[in-house]
C-alpha cells in the first residue's frame, strides 16, 4: 500500500488544483527560457543569412547590426580584390515605418546586390527580386501577400515574393530592396533638404553609402589570415562571422538576457515557496494519521517517502503539464520561443530540486509530531 496515493485520492481536488497552478508557473519559466532563445536566433538569423565569412565595417566600429556604420560604396570592390577573397557584397540596414491595410508597420530593410552575397535565397512563396527598382521581399510575419504594395519613403514598392523567419534582433519583419533602391531610401535628401543644401552651396551630397561590406573567403585561405590584411592594408574594421554572432548574442541582447534571467530565478523561487507550502498544509492536515503511523511504529523513512513522494508527484504532474502547455501554444507569442531539449531537461533536474528542498518543511514538521497525538480527544 502506497501511502502518498492514497493520501492524495483523499484530498485530490486540491492536490489537482495545486498541479495546475504549478503547471502554469513552470510553463511561464520554460516561456521565459524559450523567449530568450527566440531572441538569440532571431539576432543571429539575419546575420547567417548571406552565409559569408567577414563582415568589413567602418574604421573604430563593430558593425552595423551593433552601432552606426558607413562606408563609401567602392570599398566593395577593394575587398573583393584581396587575396583570398572569392566573393563580396555590399549592404545597408536601416528600420522603416510605414503603413499597410492592417494598419502601421516596422520593418527592417536590407538593401544588397542582386547576384552578390546578401541575396535572399529562402523564399517561400512568390519569386525574388528581378528587377532593379522598387520591388521588394519580405518576412511573411509582416501579413503582407504577394502582389502587394506598400510604401516605403517617398516611392512605393511591390511584393514579389515573401520569406519566413527573417526577422531583425528587435523582432520587426525584414524587408530586402535593391542597394539601389535602399541607398536613394537611407540617404537621399527630400527636395526641400536638398535644395537647401544646394543654397548653402555644399553641393549635392553622395548616396553611394554602403553599411557593411560582407565577403566569402576561399575554402583553401585562413578567413582570420584575410582579415587581418583588410584591416592592414585598407585601414578597416573587420569581423568574422563567429565575431559578428558574438556581438550579437552577447551584446546587442545581453539586459534582455539578464532581464529575463532575473524574471525567471523569480519564478522557480516563487513555485519552491508554493509547493513548500502547500507540503506543509497537507502535513498539518495529516497530523493525526502520522502520530498514528508512528504510535504503530512506522519507521521515519515511511513518514518521510510519504512527504517527499507528493512533492515529487506534484512537481512532475506540473512539469508534464506545463511543457506540454508551452509545446502547444510557443507558436501563439508575438516573438519567436523556441523550446530545446537541453532546457527542457535541465528544468526537469531543477524541478526535481525545488520539490526536494520544498519537501523538507513539511518532513521536518512530521518528524516533531508526538505519537501521543494520535490517542488525544
Amino acid at each position: 500500500m502506497n501511502l502518498a496515493i492514497r493520501d492524495i485520492r483523499h484530498n485530490l481536488g486540491r492536490f489537482l488544483l495545486t498541479c495546475l497552478g504549478l503547471s502554469l508557473l513552470l510553463a511561464i519559466v520554460l516561456s521565459m527560457l524559450g523567449i530568450y532563445r527566440g531572441l538569440v536566433a532571431e539576432s543571429l538569423t539575419l546575420a547567417r543569412a548571406p552565409a559569408v565569412d567577414l563582415w568589413v565595417v567602418e574604421t573604430n566600429t563593430r558593425g552595423p547590426f551593433a552601432e552606426a556604420s558607413r562606408l563609401p560604396g567602392d570599398v566593395r570592390e577593394a575587398v573583393a580584390r584581396v587575396a583570398g577573397v572569392t566573393e563580396a557584397g555590399s549592404l545597408t540596414f536601416q528600420s522603416v515605418e510605414t503603413e499597410t491595410r492592417n494598419g502601421k508597420l516596422r520593418l527592417y530593410v536590407v538593401g544588397f546586390e542582386p547576384g552578390r552575397p546578401g541575396t535572399p535565397t529562402a523564399i517561400v512563396e512568390g519569386r525574388a527580386i528581378a528587377q532593379s527598382r522598387y520591388e521588394v521581399v519580405i518576412d511573411r510575419s509582416a501579413g503582407v501577400a504577394v502582389g502587394e504594395r506598400i510604401r516605403l519613403g517617398r516611392r512605393e514598392f511591390r511584393v514579389v515574393g515573401l520569406t519566413a523567419r527573417q526577422v531583425s534582433s528587435g523582432g520587426d519583419p525584414v524587408a530586402f530592396i535593391t542597394l539601389r533602391d535602399s541607398q536613394k531610401l537611407q540617404f537621399e535628401l527630400a527636395p526641400p533638404a536638398a535644395r537647401r543644401e544646394l543654397a548653402r552651396g555644399s553641393g549635392e551630397a553622395t548616396s553611394d553609402i554602403v553599411n557593411a561590406v560582407v565577403a566569402r573567403v576561399s575554402p583553401d585561405v585562413p578567413v582570420a589570415a584575410v582579415a587581418d590584411g583588410v584591416r592592414r592594408w585598407k585601414h578597416l574594421a573587420v569581423l568574422t562571422q563567429e565575431d559578428q554572432e558574438t556581438v550579437l548574442s552577447r551584446s546587442v541582447i545581453e539586459r534582455a538576457r539578464r532581464q529575463i534571467g532575473l524574471f525567471t530565478s523569480l519564478l522557480l523561487i516563487v513555485s519552491t515557496v508554493i509547493i513548500a507550502l502547500i507540503v506543509y498544509t497537507l502535513t498539518i492536515d495529516k497530523t493525526r494519521e502520522i502520530a498514528t503511523l508512528k504510535l504503530i511504529g512506522a519507521p521515519d523513512r515511511v513518514i518521510v517517502g510519504l512527504i517527499m513522494q507528493q512533492a515529487l508527484a506534484m512537481g512532475a504532474i506540473g512539469f508534464v503539464f506545463g511543457v506540454s502547455f508551452i509545446v502547444a501554444a510557443k507558436d501563439g507569442f508575438p516573438r519567436r520561443v523556441v523550446v530545446e531539449s537541453p532546457d527542457v531537461l535541465a528544468l526537469g533536474a531543477v524541478v526535481v530540486l525545488v520539490c526536494i528542498l520544498a519537501s523538507s518543511l513539511g518532513v521536518r514538521l512530521a518528524l516533531k509530531v508526538d505519537p501521543a497525538t494520535a490517542l488525544a480527544g
